[in-house]
């Protein structure tokens, strides 16, 4: 499975993909890229008149690149692969610098481990000179057919 196969399947829509590119997969961990667009819709509130990336949406954006992709690479070799999804189950994040609209940022993941159902990965966000922005522990656990659980 290629770096593109892996984002096409990933559950999120245009207004909430954190992915643009994935440099490197394998078992152990990837890395891969977004740039957060000036554009993006929360910037117009978060802060007013000096825009900032939310917190969150940095965790989200870690979890995307170092917990679903990986968590999809891990599954490629599964015929229900369409039918799951990874939930963020934990996070332990620190907020090292601020990341501001127009920034590119590196995520990097280590697996911690993969085993009944869970993923567990050390994951960390880097500027373009290579500081460090946040970083911490994101889990989450394998769903299958999400919206059969309710």
């Amino acid at each position: 499975m290629n770096s593109l196969e892996i984002i096409g399947k990933l559950p999120y829509g245009k207004g909430f993909k954190f992915v643009d590119e994935i440099l490197k997969i394998d078992e152990n961990g990837v890395l891969g890229t977004f740039t957060f667009h000036q554009d993006l819709a929360f910037y117009s509130s978060h802060f007013e008149n000096m825009p900032i990336t939310p917190g969150v949406i940095l965790t989200e954006t870690m979890a995307q690149i170092g917990l679903v992709c990986l968590g999809i690479f891990l599954l490629k070799d599964n015929p229900k692969i369409n039918e799951t999804t990874f939930a963020m189950s934990s996070n332990s994040v620190d907020f090292l610098k601020p990341v501001y609209p127009g920034e590119k940022v590196w995520v990097k993941s280590e697996k911690i481990y993969f085993r009944f159902n869970k993923l567990s990965c050390r994951v960390a966000m880097e500027n373009s000179i290579g500081e460090m922005l946040c970083k911490g522990i994101i889990s989450g656990m394998l769903i299958s057919n999400l919206y059969d659980q309710q």
